[in-house]
């Protein structure tokens, strides 16, 4: 068995969820500054999400069909970089879209087909993933203690540039992974086809739960670095508790081994969705208190971090090696298609409804997946 290149996977994760963590805190708070409402900024947030509805899938079947999943990371991340460079040129609201659009189609090629050369490379150590995905948190906390920081002492123009230097990361880390291919699965024989393995029992009801899981997050990811704002809390705070979220996904993803040598994945996932729940109502209705606001983000552990490493197991188990580029795409484009309704939504309720009621219907959400998940999914250790 060759080695593992623990180091290369690790810095690309790395990179690229630097890039989340620019993105999710402060995207919101760029446009803010640019002077749009809250309904054009819900809609602008939205487009990169519902992008990731159709691109994962076309660059899912490409990288089945083809094999080639590492060029396609490689042109994903180089035409992400490209296509983003354009909001140099302008700030318009139309232009803004084009740019959202344009980067996102690529940007959500990458992940998917990754996420399938790591899994390629572990093998038999499957859940050694989340000792490699950890790395993505690291990068996810650096980026927005940093940003938080550097927007306290600095204007919110220089914004773009801060993405464009993670994107160039990005860019250097996709070209220093050795390739790797998938093989064959015990669990599923190769003739078997894509969408025979997806009805295959409790399939659908998971990628059901995970669009109501992603569109739970629609408030948190879009207003609530806004929302902390308007209470008070100053953007270097702002970006230490999102970073005291991420820390607690770190311990989870470094627990994840064991829990799930204890624990079925449905019952994980039950967790994580019943956890999610609370949470939203949380930070709908107490995050003006400081220890209760703590509580709420050390949730994320749940929220995020079981959640998506029980996910990919529950994937990467569910799909034979030819299929497994347009699982984890089905995976990404479900998830994108819940973000950008919760994104959608959001944007339109938080004037007319207020931030209680907005994460009152991400808690709903939440409990509707842990309802769907507890009846369809058949327990069944990893």
């Amino acid at each position: 068995m060759a080695a593992l290149p623990y180091w290369r996977l690790s810095s690309f994760y790395l990179f690229y969820f630097a890039l989340l963590g620019a993105t999710a805190p402060f995207l919101a708070l760029y446009f803010d500054h640019l002077g749009f409402p809250s309904a054009r900024i819900g809609e602008l947030i939205a487009i990169p999400m519902l992008m990731r509805c159709v691109a994962p899938n076309i660059w899912g079947w490409l990288g089945d069909y083809t094999g080639r999943r590492l060029p396609i990371v490689r042109f994903g991340a180089v035409c992400t970089l490209a296509c983003f460079s354009l909001i140099l040129l302008d700030k318009s609201y139309a232009w803004l879209a084009m740019v959202m659009a344009l980067h996102a189609f690529f940007w959500h090629a990458v992940l998917p087909q990754f996420e399938v050369i790591t899994l390629a490379h572990l093998q038999g150590q499957t859940s050694r993933y989340s000792q490699i995905r950890l790395w993505g948190s690291i990068g996810f906390i650096l980026t927005v203690v940093g940003l938080g920081r550097l927007f306290e002492w600095f204007s919110l123009d220089l914004y773009p540039q801060a993405l464009l230097f993670i994107m160039a990361g990005i860019v250097a880390s996709s070209w220093w992974v050795p390739n790797a291919q998938p093989v064959n699965s015990g669990l599923r024989q190769a003739g078997d086809g894509f969408v025979r393995q997806l009805l295959s029992p409790g399939v659908l009801a998971f990628y059901g739960s995970v669009g109501l899981m992603q569109l739970s997050h629609g408030p948190y990811y879009t207003f609530l670095t806004l929302h902390l704002e308007h209470m008070g809390y100053t953007r270097g705070i702002i970006g230490m508790l999102w970073a005291v979220g991420v820390v607690a996904e770190v311990l989870m993803f470094l627990a994840m081994s064991r829990i799930l040598q204890h624990f079925s994945v449905r019952r994980v996932l039950i967790a994580s969705f019943v956890l999610a729940s609370l949470r939203w109502l949380l930070l709908g209705n107490l995050a003006d208190h400081l220890p209760v606001l703590i509580i709420a983000q050390l949730l994320h552990a749940a929220t995020f971090g079981s959640f998506h490493a029980a996910a990919i197991h529950f994937v990467q188990r569910s799909f034979g090696a030819r299929q497994q580029g347009q699982g984890q795409a089905l995976y990404a484009a479900l998830s994108g298609t819940g973000g950008a309704l919760g994104a959608l939504y959001s944007g339109y309720s938080w004037n007319s409804l207020g931030a209680g009621w907005t994460f009152a219907i991400a808690s709903l959400a939440a409990m509707a997946a842990a309802i769907l998940t507890a009846s369809r999914l058949k327990e069944d250790r990893v």
